[in-house]
């Protein structure tokens, strides 16, 4: 088992970056040395040999946004003479001051009056906007040259930066994802996040071989292909032609299949749509596939499948859906109407109040007018039910699960939405939960507040469960119902942790409590809310829906 390796305080050391990036490398040394290739293993090689200044100027550029930079526009104390950290970097050709560049990536680099220096002859309107000489200029300039040859004048270099791929495969590698970058560290260094540390276990890689580092590249870029409007059904093509035995990328692409069979069905690409959610096994496709179906006006077919889905329903809202897409099916086949169950009744909240500030939400004005000295009002929506419910279950939730946790900057497991995900944890979850049937679970989880306050998790709200709440939530809210709460997250976390009552009103004295839902004028119930408030009757849990109108002005 490796701990997470001591991350360095930047106050103490100008080079804090640097020490950053050398763990990091050191980090895929330890346990990425089999998936690493020749030209990456060679690249920490010699970094490791360059002096530290060039070491640090490397990592300065790779930070940055771009890979050009003007060298008179870079200064780092630490690194002192930017020509002699950038020499070795040059032999190396990791940088390049020969790069060809196109007119429109030297414009990115020139400011308004050296474009004027440069190009001055060729501008018809010199007191224009940089950008729109562009235009013109790039017809007249077609050829890609180097800085110098563009700018022999400003007596300046450009370096420009040649490994940025590599870079980020190493930190895909790290990672696990390309959207979380290197500013993770100086977060985490400055305090601003702070995350569990978790041990990792050999199995502990979401990358397990080189094909899977190229396939999560691969699938990366058909995403930034897909949003940038490209033809769907070549990227659809080279998605499936991918081999995969990797778990988490098989998650990964069905998702942005997924993805991009709503995108079909949104723009009417029904053929497409239903190729898509026929093979996708993304939670959601089947009833989208129910869906496009009945849009096409295959009622029977869609018909067959909603029936196989109702027998065993992929989620609660799958189920809810389904509860109202059958009949409407039955209807327009000419079977019989079905009548629908009635609504649970619920008790219901009547409020007129006045507007004072139109900028407070209209919770918030609920909140005002119920709250008392001895009945105060939370205003907590999801926050506080998840709260509760990740300090109790923290160790199942961190637990070293192979798979769940690649690297130290994680808020949560990987595999948190899997639907697999409870049963996989299931004997720790059920040790956590046992709290609650002996009392346990108040000492814990008012220990785990104290010891974990400010540590990144899925479930805890630390902004909104102050001391005061924490109190008096554990102290009126029956453990036979948070069990209950609690049960059903786990169910269907995605779905589940959404949708539950806005606000929360204790009586200390009595140690009781009730929920309430509060809609101003013209909301409604959404489908997560239906489903929570059902859940809660179901249970005898209480719960109010409140309706707000706003008072006439002058009343």
């Amino acid at each position: 088992m490796a701990l997470l390796p001591v991350i360095v305080n930047p106050l103490d050391d100008p080079f804090y970056y640097l020490n950053n990036f050398t763990q990091v490398l050191d980090w895929l040394e330890h346990r990425y040395a089999d998936v690493l290739s020749v030209e990456e293993q060679d690249f920490i090689r010699d970094f490791n040999r360059l002096p530290r200044e060039s070491q640090a100027l490397l990592v300065r550029l790779v930070m940055r946004k771009g890979v050009h930079f003007r060298a008179g526009k870079l200064s780092y104390v630490e690194i002192g003479d930017i020509a002699n950290a950038a020499a070795p970097l040059l032999a190396l050709g990791w940088l390049d001051e020969q790069s060809p560049l196109h007119i429109e990536a030297l414009f990115e680099v020139l400011l308004k009056a050296e474009v004027l220096q440069c190009f001055g002859g060729a501008i018809d309107q010199p007191k224009g906007k940089k950008s729109d000489w562009l235009p013109a200029l790039s017809e007249q300039f077609a050829e890609a040259q180097s800085f110098a040859q563009w700018c022999p004048a400003l007596n300046d270099r450009l370096f420009s930066l040649t490994i940025m791929g590599l870079c980020d495969r190493l930190r895909l590698m790290f990672f696990g994802n390309l959207y979380q970058d290197w500013s993770e560290f100086v977060l985490a260094d400055l305090g601003i996040f702070t995350y569990e540390k978790v041990e990792f276990c050999a199995e502990s890689r979401g990358l397990r071989r080189r094909e899977d580092v190229d396939a999560c590249l691969f699938l990366y870029g058909c995403q930034q292909r897909f949003e940038a409007g490209e033809d769907v059904a070549a990227i659809v093509e080279q998605i499936n032609g991918l081999e995969l035995d990797n778990p988490w990328l098989q998650r990964r692409r069905s998702k942005l299949l997924f993805q991009i069979g709503q995108h079909c069905e949104r723009i009417a690409d029904f053929a497409a749509a239903l190729t898509l959610y026929r093979e996708c096994a993304y939670p959601g496709a089947r009833l989208r596939l129910i869906r496009v179906l009945e849009r096409c006006g295959e009622y029977q077919l869609a018909m067959d499948l909603a029936a196989h889905a109702e027998q065993a329903p992929e989620s609660a809202a799958e189920h809810q859906h389904l509860s109202r897409v059958l009949p409407r099916l039955r209807r327009k086949l000419g079977g019989p109407p079905i009548k629908r169950p009635a609504p649970r009744p619920m008790q219901r909240l009547d409020l007129e109040l006045p507007r004072h500030d139109p900028a407070l939400s209209v919770e918030s004005c609920v909140q005002a007018h119920l709250a008392d000295e001895s009945a105060p009002v939370h205003y907590v929506e999801n926050s506080l039910i998840n709260s509760l419910f990740g300090l109790l279950c923290w160790p199942a939730i961190f637990a070293p699960v192979p798979g769940a946790f690649f690297h130290p900057f994680q808020r949560g497991p990987v595999d948190l939405l899997n639907e697999d995900f409870h049963a996989r944890r299931e004997d720790l979850f059920q040790a956590c939960l046992a709290e609650l049937d002996d009392g346990r679970y108040v000492q814990t989880v008012r220990e785990r507040y104290s010891a974990k306050w400010g540590v990144q998790s899925p479930f805890v709200f630390w902004g909104a469960l102050s001391e005061e709440l924490l109190a008096q939530a554990l102290d009126c809210l029956p453990a036979e119902h948070l069990k209950h709460w609690f049960n059903r997250l786990l169910l269907d976390i995605k779905a589940n942790r959404a949708g539950m009552p806005d606000l929360i009103q204790f009586w200390p004295q009595h140690k009781t409590y009730r929920m309430i839902e509060v809609k101003g004028p013209g909301d409604r119930l959404q489908d997560n809310q239906l489903r929570w408030l059902e859940f809660c009757h179901e249970h005898q849990m209480p719960i109010a829906v409140c309706y707000v109108q706003w008072a006439e002005q002058g009343e």
